[in-house]
C-alpha cells in the first residue's frame, strides 16, 4: 500500500498540489486495509485521499466517474494508475449529526441521487462490485437475513425472527428482482455530510448491483428518527423508482431493511439501539403471520 508521503510526491509531480503548507489528517479506517486522509492546504481542508486495495479503489473510481454530474457526490480529481489510491474533493460538514429533518434531507437525496440511478445490463451479476456476486437478489437478501439474525440474537423474540424469515421469502415474489441498478450501496447517514442541518454530500460508496428500492429503504432506516408512515409515504411519492411498487411491497421492504439495520446497530451503533427497538415494536405489526 502506498504511503502518504509517496502520494504527496505523485500529486506534486502531477500538478494537483503545490509544495506549500501541506498538512495531512487521518480521518478514519475504511476497510480492513483502507484509510482516508484529509489534505489541508494553507490550513484549509481541500482534498480527501482514499487508500485501499485496488478492487475497492477501482469500484469507487468507477462509481464517482459514472455519476460525476450528481452534485451531492465529490468530484473525482485524481486516480492512481495502479489503483492504490484516489483523490476527490473535500465536502465541508459532518456525518451522522445535525441532520435536520429526515423528510428534508431524504428529499434532497431522492431528487439529486436516487432519481438519477442508471439501469445496468441484465447479464451483470447481482451484489457488491468489489465482493461476491449473487445469482439472484433473493440470495443477497437471504445472506443479509442470516447475518442480521446472528447479530440480533435474543434482542428480538424467536417469533419475530421466524416472521422475518417468512418476510424474506415473501420478498422473492415481488417483480422488482428483474431490473438491476448501479447503486451507491452504503447510502446511510454515516456517509452523508450535513452542514447547517442540510444534506450537502454523499461519500464512500460501496457500489452495488441491485434493485433501486434497496438504497431508498437503506437510507430511510439508516437513522432511528422519523421511522413512520408520515415521513415514508411523502418521500415514496417523490422517488421515481417507486412507480411499479405497491404500498404493501414498500412496507415489506422497509421492514426487512429495519431488521437488518438493527443487526448492524448492535455491532456498530449500539447507542441507537433503544430507539430502533421502539420503532420495531410499531413496525412488526406488518410482518407476515402465516
Amino acid at each position: 500500500m502506498k504511503k502518504i508521503q509517496d502520494i504527496s510526491n505523485i500529486l506534486l509531480n502531477n500538478g494537483l498540489i503545490i509544495n506549500e503548507d501541506l498538512n495531512w489528517k487521518e480521518l478514519k479506517s475504511g476497510t480492513t486495509d483502507g484509510v482516508l486522509y484529509e489534505l489541508h492546504i494553507n490550513k484549509i481542508p481541500s482534498y480527501v485521499i482514499k487508500i485501499d486495495n485496488p478492487m475497492i479503489i477501482s469500484a469507487t473510481h468507477d462509481f464517482l466517474n459514472e455519476y460525476k454530474n450528481v452534485r451531492l457526490l465529490p468530484d473525482l480529481l485524481f486516480s492512481d494508475v495502479e489503483k492504490g489510491f484516489i483523490v476527490y474533493s473535500y465536502i465541508s460538514g459532518e456525518t451522522h449529526f445535525n441532520r435536520g429533518l429526515k423528510i428534508e434531507w431524504m428529499t434532497i437525496l431522492i431528487k439529486e441521487l436516487f432519481n438519477n440511478y442508471k439501469k445496468v445490463d441484465k447479464i451483470t451479476t447481482w451484489g457488491r462490485i468489489n465482493g461476491i456476486s449473487r445469482n439472484t437478489w433473493s440470495d443477497f437478501n437471504q445472506e443479509s437475513f442470516e447475518s442480521a439474525q446472528m447479530n440480533i440474537g435474543d434482542f428480538l423474540s424467536s417469533e419475530d425472527h421466524k416472521r422475518v424469515e417468512k418476510l424474506a421469502n415473501k420478498l422473492k415474489e415481488y417483480p422488482h428482482n428483474e431490473q438491476k441498478y448501479y447503486l451507491h450501496g452504503d447510502a446511510g447517514v454515516h456517509n452523508f455530510i450535513y452542514l447547517d442541518n442540510q444534506l450537502r454530500g454523499v461519500i464512500d460508496p460501496s457500489p452495488l448491483i441491485g434493485p433501486s428500492i434497496y438504497d431508498f429503504t437503506y437510507a430511510f432506516c439508516s437513522s432511528p428518527d422519523s421511522l413512520d408512515l408520515n415521513t415514508l409515504l411523502p418521500l415514496f411519492s417523490l422517488w421515481e423508482g417507486g412507480n411499479s411498487i405497491t404500498e404493501e411491497q414498500l412496507l415489506d421492504e422497509v421492514l426487512f431493511q429495519l431488521y437488518t439495520r438493527i443487526g448492524v446497530c448492535i455491532n456498530v451503533h449500539p447507542h441507537d439501539l433503544d430507539v430502533y427497538m421502539v420503532a420495531w415494536e410499531k413496525w412488526k405489526g406488518y410482518l407476515p403471520t402465516n
